[in-house]
């Protein structure tokens, strides 16, 4: 995600060094390093080339030259094989774009046609040629069409029920309340402003203005109203969002968009004419408590253990454990070479994952006596976010247009990858459904399963979707009003309706 475009933000460049007077963690860690199989000068992964290479070597004969020209034979059609997976995925993206414009199936069963018994027929007359003819161009067309379906799996029904707006920059977080009773969404906006907007109307409650900077990330506290944000302007802000007093009010109601469908060209135009209505919505202008740890860009923020602590991860390259009492610091996460760009928490046990621009993730484990720290080196450009799918299971995302499915327990090399079309941002994975929700530079929002089958891809035309980039998702799975929310650089928040059960 380019942060680095953010207004209010401090630019650094990847070279940057640590501040001298950084406190480092005190106590024993042990550092776990983990690469997947790369690959080797000839394409080759270095599990098969070390396979390979041990089986042409024991008992061949062949000289070195021609070994040689073996390997780079297999990496041609290595990379012959890349260029029509990449080639199929785009024919998919256009099949199913002149699908939804022309409404129709072109997946119809269609009976066989019977070619043997007109081939076998004596009578030559010229009726029946013009017949065979006209079935042969029938049956051919017909195989045409099921060729064609047969690229498409079974989608699932998807819409937008809900748009949020009131944001005057781009939006680059949502996040969904996990208290019971709460159907309330918050947004981080490069407008230096947090809004915390009710799901059933539409309309904002709450408005947060204390940043001086583009606000980065959101997050609720797992069970008091208390809002964690980060900032371009170097911190991290606790406030208070005194939900449960706030009435609701039919002027929200006039500001929910509802179920109502709006062109993309007139998106643009009337997002740079979305009026203030904090006269409408209460403001919150100072935070209840700020963490000032770092000397960089704040990327993002996250509770942990219940709520009782919060980790903040920065430009500086280092994540900082805070307690969320007084913000007082009690550990300091180094050992990534380049920026942090997301931190995300486990909502049970005491692990933290960092994602940064040095193409690696980290898992930090604080189960123990000694912090634990697990590397993991399988994307080749920036991730952009790891998350936890399930109490053994870790889902990243990559510029490298890859997201990988790793197993805890065994980390060594991912157990799914899934390759895309575009590069990765903030992504979210239901933890009732295992569904991998991913939202792309361009524009697109695409589902996977937890085991990398491609389920489809949310509409994207000119009554529905994102006209800019996709900057993050969010799944809301006990929601029934909306089970899935997405924000993007064309200043809007989307709710949308996803049942995986249906079949078109």
């Amino acid at each position: 995600m380019p942060l680095e475009s953010i207004p209010g933000t401090r630019e650094t460049g990847s070279s940057a060094k640590r501040s001298s007077t950084t406190k480092t963690s005190k106590g024993p860690r042990v550092i776990r390093r983990h690469r997947s199989h790369t690959e080797d000068s000839r394409g080759l992964t270095s599990a098969a080339f070390a396979w390979y290479k041990e089986d042409m070597e024991g008992d061949n004969i062949l000289p070195a030259q021609f070994r040689d020209r073996l390997y780079e034979l297999f990496s041609q059609i290595e990379k012959e094989f890349e260029q029509l997976y990449t080639s199929n995925l785009a024919l998919q993206d256009k099949i199913e774009l002149l699908t939804e414009k022309l409404g129709v199936d072109v997946g119809a069963n269609v009976d066989r046609i019977p070619l043997l018994e007109s081939q076998d027929s004596t009578d030559g007359t010229k009726n029946k040629k013009n017949q065979l003819s006209q079935k042969i161009k029938t049956t051919y067309k017909q195989s045409t069409s099921k060729l064609v379906s047969s690229f498409r799996t079974p989608n699932p029904v998807y819409s937008v029920v809900r748009q949020f707006r009131g944001h005057r920059d781009g939006v680059w977080e949502v996040s969904v309340s996990r208290s019971q009773g709460r159907q309330v969404i918050a947004t981080a906006s490069a407008d230096h402003r947090s809004r915390i907007f009710c799901i059933e109307t539409g309309g904002c409650l709450l408005q947060y203005v204390g940043h001086k900077g583009s606000v980065n990330s959101v997050r609720f506290h797992p069970s008091q109203d208390l809002v964690l944000t980060a900032s371009g302007d170097g911190t991290a802000h606790i406030w208070r969002a005194q939900l449960s007093q706030m009435p609701h009010t039919d002027a929200m109601k006039s500001h929910s968009s509802g179920e109502e469908e709006i062109d993309s060209s007139e998106r643009e135009d009337t997002a740079d004419d979305v009026t203030d209505h904090s006269h409408e919505s209460c403001v919150v202008r100072n935070p209840h408590l700020e963490l000032l740890q770092h000397s960089e860009v704040v990327t993002a923020a996250d509770w942990v253990c219940q709520g009782s602590q919060v980790v903040t991860a920065s430009w500086d390259r280092m994540a900082v454990l805070a307690d969320a009492e007084t913000g007082e610091q009690i550990s300091v996460l180094s050992g990534h070479d380049q920026e942090l760009t997301d931190v995300h928490a486990h909502p049970n046990h005491r692990l933290l994952l960092t994602s940064s621009k040095d193409t690696t993730f980290r898992l930090w484990d604080f189960r123990g006596p000694a912090m634990l720290v697990n590397v993991f080196q399988g994307h080749t450009q920036q991730v952009t976010s790891a998350v936890f799918a399930s109490s053994d299971k870790v889902v990243s995302g990559s510029d490298d247009r890859t997201v990988k499915v790793w197993d805890m327990r065994n980390m060594r090399s991912p157990i799914a990858a899934i390759r895309t079309d575009s590069e990765v941002n903030r992504l979210s994975v239901s933890q009732t459904q295992n569904i991998i929700a991913i939202p792309h530079d361009n524009r697109n929002i695409r589902l996977f399963d937890i085991n990398g089958v491609r389920i489809g891809r949310l509409p994207r035309n000119n009554r529905q979707g994102h006209a800019r980039m996709v900057c993050a998702v969010a799944w809301a799975d006990t929601n029934s009003i909306c089970n899935l929310f997405s924000c993007g650089f064309d200043r809007q928040v989307l709710g949308w309706i996803v049942n995986t059960q249906s079949k078109e």
